[in-house]
């Protein structure tokens, strides 16, 4: 990330405590697309790191969507968090579509659930 860019303090602060951690080879793509996945995944973190109870999708079985095998290893326990918590729902057809782009749409309905929990 740019030194200079707008959004740099921001990214430098959610790298510090682990809400955004990038990709493999240690890059946050600013410009690129963020997956529906990804999303789940930042605001359980951030929920985490506000000491939200994290326990509240132990019990929800998102194994019943027709895309679970496609989730990241790493994006499971989010996932299952923002299933449990009604943050994420599923799409067409009962997938969770993980690595879609999560439309603005997707996105602004993602921030309003979890800002509302």
């Amino acid at each position: 990330v740019p030194e200079d860019a707008w959004y740099a303090e921001a990214v430098r602060w959610a790298a510090g405590e682990g809400i955004a951690v990038g990709y493999v080879d240690g890059t946050f793509g600013p410009g690129d697309p963020v997956l529906r996945e990804q999303l789940a995944v930042m605001l359980y973190r951030y929920a985490r790191y506000e000491g939200c109870d994290m326990s509240v999708g132990e019990d929800t079985n998102i194994l019943s969507y027709v895309d679970f095998a496609d989730l990241s290893e790493y994006a499971i326990p989010a996932m299952q968090w923002a299933c449990g918590t009604g943050i994420v729902n599923g799409i067409g057809g009962g997938a969770l579509a993980p690595h879609s782009t999560a439309t603005r749409a997707q996105a602004a309905a993602m921030l309003q659930k979890f800002c509302q929990r």
